[in-house]
């Protein structure tokens, strides 16, 4: 998310808007005026509720790699390799297959196949995921990875007030250290709230230098009778951005990398909550404006109605500026990606 153009990127021709579903981007969002999320399963999408414009802290400036002019696997460049994706629903659940209801449905094959075989054309040496199920959906996700040359041993599973959809971290190199946290919630009109997904924290010791990583995949943009779907993200924003000024507070040259399906655009609330406020403020992130192969910004695709959209995102602590690759970093727009989720993974190259 930078602050240069809008970096919530539509496609030409294309109007209306759309809320995430309650899982993040799986298919039963609603539209929202200006994004996008998955297509519904089964309901009209609700209308959007409207809220006045809070104060944001101002615009900062976004640091974008140079865009290469074709995506390349085949001899790919020297260095530590962070793939972030929200591969849809790595879980069981109910679910549409082929256009028919299954209940307690996994993940269907040709869907993970295809997540797997885009993982390993990157060679990741961390990948950050979103929307993953249970140790076991972790466990099978590294028993593909090892079957197909590309072992990731090493792996954190962390979750939150929501007890399907949880966030992990999968490394070829030892995490080192790991932090819980019990202390996410938060009260919205006299109610509380507990952080649907929480807060991954863990720190791997890399080729290129120890990396600390923050994950987080914020509230959907889908209304729900429990709340505002735009005060509760913008709530665990806050909480987000507590923990990151904890850190930056007590090390300021933390190696810090806070990454994410945030679900929500460039300039929103959320994201320049989650940014810092001010571009010489110390403890304010970097976000990195990665492109595709053709120079495009979106990670989401809505197929409902057939919207693209940036929602996820790499911000980094100041000190790892000068070890981003940055001609190496982007956005993965490899074919399989159509068939594995509704999100384009990113890719980021730590200089060793």
């Amino acid at each position: 998310m930078k602050f240069r153009p809008l970096l919530s990127h539509i496609a030409p021709g294309l109007l209306g808007a759309l809320f995430l579903s309650l899982s993040g981007c799986d298919k039963k969002g609603g539209p929202d005026w200006e994004g996008h999320a998955s297509a519904p399963a089964k309901e009209t999408p609700p209308p959007a509720k409207t809220e006045p414009p809070p104060q944001a802290a101002p615009a900062a400036q976004e640091t974008t790699p140079a865009a290469p002019e074709t995506e390349t696997v085949s001899a790919l460049p020297d260095g530590v390799r962070f793939v972030v994706y929200n591969v849809q629903n790595w879980l069981t659940m109910d679910r549409y297959v082929d256009g028919r209801s299954q209940k307690g449905s996994p993940k269907p094959e040709k869907e993970r196949s295809a997540a797997i075989s885009l993982m390993r054309s990157q060679e990741p040496d961390v990948i950050g995921l979103c929307e993953i199920g249970s140790d076991a959906d972790v466990a099978e996700i590294q028993t593909m990875l090892e079957a197909v040359g590309h072992p990731m041993p090493h792996s954190h599973i962390n979750g939150g007030g929501d007890t399907v959809r949880r966030l992990a971290l999968l490394s070829r190199h030892p995490i080192v250290s790991t932090k819980t946290r019990d202390n996410l919630d938060y009260r919205l009109n006299g109610k509380e709230y507990a952080m649907q997904r929480g807060i991954l924290d863990a720190t791997v010791d890399s080729p290129a230098g120890t990396l600390r990583f923050l994950g987080v995949h914020l509230k959907s943009k889908r209304e729900t009778d429990e709340g505002d779907q735009e005060q509760m993200r913008r709530n665990e924003a806050h909480l987000l951005r507590r923990e990151i000024d904890v850190i930056l507070r007590d090390d300021p040259q933390a190696p810090l990398v806070v990454y994410g399906d945030m679900n929500d655009y460039r300039q929103s609330p959320t994201l320049r909550t989650i940014h810092g406020s001010g571009n010489n403020n110390p403890r304010s992130l970097i976000m990195v404006a990665l492109k595709d192969s053709r120079g495009e910004y979106w990670t989401h695709h809505w197929t409902y109605q057939d919207v693209y959209s940036r929602l996820d995102y790499v911000l980094l602590g100041r000190s790892l500026r000068d070890k981003i690759s940055w001609d190496d970093s982007r956005i993965i727009d490899t074919p399989e990606w159509r068939e594995a989720s509704d999100h384009r993974p990113l890719l980021i190259v730590f200089n060793r």
